[in-house]
């Protein structure tokens, strides 16, 4: 390589880079920038679950929750990324939780979108991460206050003991709208933490969406304890005519539900 082409290339580059950099300061996004909720635990929320890589504060994540968790077992929230591609993974945590993560979902073919409920403990940020594939974070993030108490309660199903007469059901709706159509499913499961006094952990651990039509891969999803018991999730599907449920919990219990669009 001579010279001359060699500075070229460099010059190229560094066109690339100040583009880069000067994309993400005409939308108003920094680069590792400071924490919009000033909450204590960012940074290590940054490295637990984000692994240390760069991340953005970006308004394309949009998180929809309560400003006050009514009732701290069951704490609703939405999701939804817009303008953002090659998704690689959705992380969802709540910082001051004494457990933060919530759930990872994968979207293969479904949008990079999803509705859930989870227990949430205190008041706390939550937080929705995107990954792309040229390794940055993309952030949104909602603050939710709560009189506490929801990751230390047992589920009412363990506490009432008749968890296991609907243990394992699935139940599911299709829904249109204009750009396909919302999945929403609930698994009947208890969804311990394992903080209640005497009741061990138990949760859905994974789960897959798969198209009934061809068997290819809609989504992945992992489940941790915070998720509320029984649950309600919603993902926006497209148009399919279906999708096969597949999953499993910490204790080798496993779910399959063939789940038909009337």
């Amino acid at each position: 390589m001579t010279r001359h082409v060699a500075t070229a290339l460099i010059r190229l580059l560094g066109l690339v880079v100040l583009l880069g950099g000067s994309a993400l300061a005409r939308s108003g996004l920094e680069r590792n920038g400071a924490d919009p909720l000033d909450s204590p635990m960012w940074e290590n929320m940054h490295e637990r679950f984000l692994a240390g890589e760069d991340y953005v504060f970006d308004a394309a994540i949009e998180v929809i929750a309560p400003s006050y968790a009514e009732d701290s077992l069951n704490v609703p929230v939405a999701f939804s990324v817009s303008g953002i591609e090659n998704i690689q993974q959705i992380a969802v945590f709540a910082d001051l939780n004494p457990l933060p993560m919530v759930l990872r979902l994968r979207p293969v073919t479904v949008a990079p979108a999803m509705a859930f409920r989870f227990k949430l403990q205190q008041s706390s940020p939550v937080r929705v991460a995107a990954l792309t594939d040229d390794g940055l974070w993309h952030v949104g993030s909602a603050w939710i206050d709560a009189a506490g108490g929801g990751c230390t309660a047992p589920s009412v199903g363990m506490a009432s003991g008749n968890w296991t007469e609907t243990f394992g059901t699935v139940n599911a709706g299709f829904f249109p709208r204009e750009s396909g159509n919302r999945l929403k499913l609930q698994i009947m499961h208890p969804m311990d933490t394992g903080l209640a006094e005497g009741i061990p952990r138990f949760h859905i651990e994974q789960l897959q969406l798969r198209n009934l039509d061809d068997d290819s891969l809609m989504a992945e999803l992992e489940l941790y304890e915070p998720i509320s018991e029984n649950p309600l999730l919603s993902f926006d599907i497209g148009a399919v005519s279906g999708v096969a449920l597949e999953g499993y919990d910490n204790n080798a219990n496993t779910f399959t539900a063939d789940l038909v669009n009337p």
